[in-house]
């Protein structure tokens, strides 16, 4: 018998997560029928979008999220044995699949084989060859779709999807301002990342700053934090601007997040909101993985993971990505 390691969803979170809302138990695992394999998590996902949807789940369950995980028995052809497998698998180290998504499980996508990333680390495929990667390079490519010339602005800018969006839009040709909230990112988005400017909202003035770096205004927007920041720079893009909201983690720990009032700024300017979710791309979720993997091959885009060893520190990973503790993709080698 084969024993797996489960996190289990016990109570809804109050604010930021308490450690006590996770239980981490054993379960014994059957074993495999005719189609199935047992895969065994290797590196495993810790990502904004899990206290979000965390107030949609049912308490009793495994925590949500995604892992590359290594298939260790197999009675399924398409997944064999010594292969690496990208599936939300959720919290938990050892997991019998069918090859399709886990019953009942709120994301339907099904679990796939990962394609040849030749030297690159297999825990991409949790970063930009994965999820983050896909809701970068849709976002800004058929979203936002900024032009060669324009000035985009991203919130986040440091944090898993919001620096791969900064370096599409370089790509692209556009000037980028990021926003974060350390000098330590700062440096590795302008050095290390080819942003045109940093600004940092904890210690500068937000405004001030924007007019300073974007003295013709802002043209595209790429949102991941909501909130007053927000706000701000919406307030001073230009008339018929784009915003590409993709999250809004300033208010995912408060019961009650500010909402304030665009329609004003909206209607003046003329702009264009659009949420959007990567999941709206799945028949073409490959197309995105390998248009990343030839830019990285190309030099023109770059990665960082910030690693957390050990599966019994999943929690600790997570609330350190909630924080801010982070710098690119916040990933768990198991």
């Amino acid at each position: 018998m084969v024993k797996a390691k489960v996190f289990i969803f016990e109570h809804y979170f109050d604010g930021y997560p308490k450690e006590t809302d996770l239980r981490l138990v054993e379960e014994e695992l059957p074993p495999i029928k005719e189609g199935e394999f047992l895969a065994e998590a290797v590196f495993l996902s810790v990502d904004p979008y899990m206290r979000a949807y965390s107030v949609r789940l049912p308490l009793g369950i495994p925590f949500i999220g995604a892992q590359v995980a290594r298939i260790i028995e197999s009675k399924n052809v398409d997944f064999p044995v010594g292969r690496y497998v990208l599936g939300n698998f959720d919290w938990r180290s050892h997991t019998i699949c069918d090859g399709k998504a886990l019953k009942g499980h709120m994301f339907t996508q099904d679990p796939y084989i990962l394609p040849d990333f030749g030297d690159l680390p297999v825990s991409l495929a949790l970063g930009i060859l994965g999820m983050p990667g896909n809701t970068a390079y849709f976002g800004v490519t058929e979203v936002l779709q900024p032009k060669k010339g324009d000035t985009v602005v991203i919130s986040g800018a440091a944090g898993a999807v919001g620096n791969i969006a900064g370096q599409i839009c370089k790509i692209i040709g556009c000037t980028v301002i990021g926003i974060a909230g350390s000098e330590e990112k700062g440096r590795w988005l302008v050095d290390e990342l080819g942003f045109d400017y940093f600004i940092n909202y904890k210690t500068q003035n937000l405004e001030e700053a924007l007019k300073k770096v974007a003295p013709q205004g802002i043209d595209c927007y790429f949102d991941n934090v909501g909130g007053d920041v927000s706000f701000t720079i919406m307030n001073q893009m230009n008339r018929f601007g784009k915003i590409a909201v993709c999250g809004a983690i300033s208010g995912y720990n408060e019961q009650n997040p500010k909402i304030l009032p665009l329609q004003y700024t909206m209607v003046f300017n003329e702009l264009k909101l659009q949420g959007f979710h990567v999941h709206r791309w799945l028949n073409r979720w490959m197309d995105g993985i390998l248009q990343n993997l030839e830019w990285i091959k190309e030099g023109k885009l770059k990665y960082h993971e910030t690693v957390t060893d050990g599966f019994e520190n999943m929690f600790k990973a997570f609330l350190g990505q909630m924080k801010g503790e982070t710098v690119g993709k916040p990933v768990v080698k198991a």
